[in-house]
């Protein structure tokens, strides 16, 4: 039996500007995290290609630094995996083949495994992998990089990069950032605004309809004109929300129009959903509806002005729950209008911090 190659400490010598290919397979929010890590290694290469899954594709097609998308719908990922298929895991090893990288990094959530996608770039013969893992790697990886513990997301990602030998230029602060974004006044008529976006991909992560659409109206009434934002598939929830007292956008932005809606706004209150981390990415404040079901410290609105608004010490707290698993959704929907515009007054407040974060 053949011994299994150790990993490498540290990095090998690389070409001095290699062709470097970045996985990440989740969802908007994920790669739109991704996009520290992405830009120092596009500053350490000559092409950068993302590896995302189509949930995440529209976000990486918005991240600085990357030259090519690749979009691959990876069973071992997502709320709705597709099944094991042979054609299309060989179709996805023959396309990386032909890429030719140098180097891979592969990114992964705290809770996740990156052996699988490794085993596939292994197969597509990509000479170096460096990613977060505890699991043992066998031959998979040549780089196993430790996470710190209760490291942020994006953070992570970047100590992943830099453990690999890519580092962000001195000039870039390391914020979330996209490209630049089309302008949106005539779909936000004029400033300023507040954006309320109720929707998420996780319900446990938002408010109630009911509850949000009771938020517009005390924001309303407070003399905040504001703005209600969604997707196709949330039209019924943001006509509902809007009622009498918002604009409704639901269905009217793509991701990009989102985001220049969401750069337009004095502040945005949303879940911890993916439109949290793209208000973050074009700097706007955000009051994040923060249920605890994941850890904060995680996945917090990063590195701009924000107020986290939920229980954090509720029943849900850590258990990674889809739906509510407390009657009444308490750790949201027990905020109260005075909260919620106390925390939206504290985000437009001159004196604010440049990084203000406070939790109730």
């Amino acid at each position: 039996m053949t011994a299994a190659v150790p990993p490498h400490p540290h990095p090998p010598p690389a070409p001095r500007s290699p062709r470097t290919l970045v996985v990440r397979l989740d969802s908007a929010g994920d790669v739109l995290l991704a996009g520290p890590a992405v830009r120092a290694v596009a500053a350490g290469s000559r092409h950068t290609t993302v590896l995302c899954g189509p949930l995440g594709e529209r976000a990486a097609r918005l991240l600085p630094g990357v030259d090519e998308v690749v979009v691959y719908d990876a069973p071992w990922v997502g709320l709705d995996p597709p099944p094991v298929r042979r054609a299309e895991t060989d179709a996805l090893v023959a396309r990386l083949a032909a890429g030719r990288f140098d180097r891979a990094l592969i990114l992964t959530s705290f809770h996740q495994s990156p052996l699988p996608a490794a085993l596939l770039l292994r197969m597509a013969g990509v000479p170096w992998i460096g990613a977060d893992s505890e699991d043992y790697p066998g031959a998979l990886l040549d780089l196993r990089h430790h996470r710190a513990d209760g490291r942020h997301e994006a953070r992570a990602a970047l100590d992943l990069a830099e453990a690999a030998g890519f580092r962000l230029p001195p000039d870039d602060p390391g914020t979330l950032r996209v490209a630049p974004v089309p302008a949106t006044g005539h779909l936000t008529g004029p400033d300023p605004y507040v954006v309320v976006h109720p929707g998420a991909a996780v319900p446990a992560r938002a408010w109630s309809a009911a509850r949000a659409a009771r938020g517009v109206a005390a924001l309303a009434a407070a003399g905040h004109r504001v703005v209600v934002t969604g997707g196709a598939d949330e039209r019924a929830l943001t006509a509902y929300v809007a009622g009498r007292h918002a604009l409704d956008l639901g269905g009217r932005t793509g991701l990009a129009e989102l985001a220049g809606v969401l750069a337009g706004a004095r502040a945005v209150v949303v879940g911890n959903t993916g439109p949290a981390h793209l208000a973050a990415a074009v700097g706007a404040p955000v009051v994040c509806l923060f249920a605890p079901v994941v850890p904060a410290d995680r996945w917090a609105p990063y590195r701009v002005p924000s107020v986290l608004l939920g229980r954090q010490g509720a029943p849900c707290a850590g258990s990674r729950a889809r739906t509510c698993p407390v009657p009444g959704h308490p750790c949201l929907d027990s905020v109260t209008d005075a909260e919620l515009l106390a925390a939206v007054d504290s985000l437009l407040s001159p004196d604010r911090g440049p990084d203000q974060e406070v939790t109730v």
